[in-house]
C-alpha cells in the first residue's frame, strides 16, 4: 500500500469506529466480557491515547528528529496510570475522532515526507516512519476486531441465546 492508501484507509477507518462505539448506553460500554479484558471505555481510552501518545508521535518522530531517542510508553499501564475506567465515555470519544481528524490533516501535509527515515527503538531495533504508519493501520485493525468480538459476546450474554445459527465465530 502506498502512504496516501495508508492515510485514507485511517480517515476510513474513523467512520468504522463512530459506527461501532457511538450510542452505546452505561451497561454497555462499561461492560467487560470477563475480568482482565477491557470495557468499550477503556478501549477508547486506549485509542485516543494511542493516537496522541504513540503511533502520531512515533511518526512525528521518525520523520523529524529520527537521532533522539525515544521517549518510552507503557500502554498497557495506561489503564490504571491514567484512570480509564474513571473517564467520560462521550467525551473520550469525541475526544479521539477529533485527534483522529487532526491526525489525517497533518499526514495528508506530509505525503512527500522521507517516509523511509528510521529511528532506533531501544527493543525492536530500526523502525521507519513508513514502518509505524503500516502499523498504525495495523492497530486500527486489531480494534475493530476486538470491538466486534466484544459486541457479539456482549449480545450472547445478554440475550442468553444460541447464536449458532448465525455461523462460526
Amino acid at each position: 500500500m502506498s502512504i496516501k492508501e495508508i492515510i485514507q484507509e485511517l480517515e476510513n477507518n474513523q467512520q468504522v469506529f463512530k459506527s461501532l462505539l457511538i450510542s452505546k448506553r452505561d451497561e454497555e460500554y462499561l461492560w467487560k466480557p470477563e475480568p482482565g479484558k477491557w470495557s468499550l471505555l477503556e478501549i477508547a481510552c486506549h485509542l485516543l491515547d494511542e493516537e496522541r501518545d504513540d503511533f502520531k508521535a512515533r511518526v512525528k518522530h521518525a520523520l523529524e528528529t529520527p537521532l533522539k531517542a525515544l521517549i518510552p510508553i507503557d500502554p498497557e499501564g495506561w489503564v490504571k496510570e491514567r484512570a480509564y475506567s474513571t473517564k467520560d465515555y462521550n467525551q473520550t470519544l469525541l475526544a479521539f475522532f477529533e485527534e483522529r481528524k487532526q491526525s489525517v490533516i497533518w499526514l495528508k501535509s506530509q505525503i512527500n515526507a522521507n517516509w523511509d527515515s528510521k529511528l532506533t527503538h531501544p527493543e525492536l531495533g530500526d523502525m521507519s516512519a513508513k514502518l509505524f504508519l503500516t502499523n498504525w493501520l495495523a492497530h486500527n485493525y486489531l480494534h475493530i476486531r476486538q470491538i466486534l468480538r466484544y459486541h457479539y459476546n456482549y449480545l450472547k450474554q445478554k440475550t442468553n441465546l444460541d447464536l449458532g445459527y448465525a455461523g462460526s465465530w
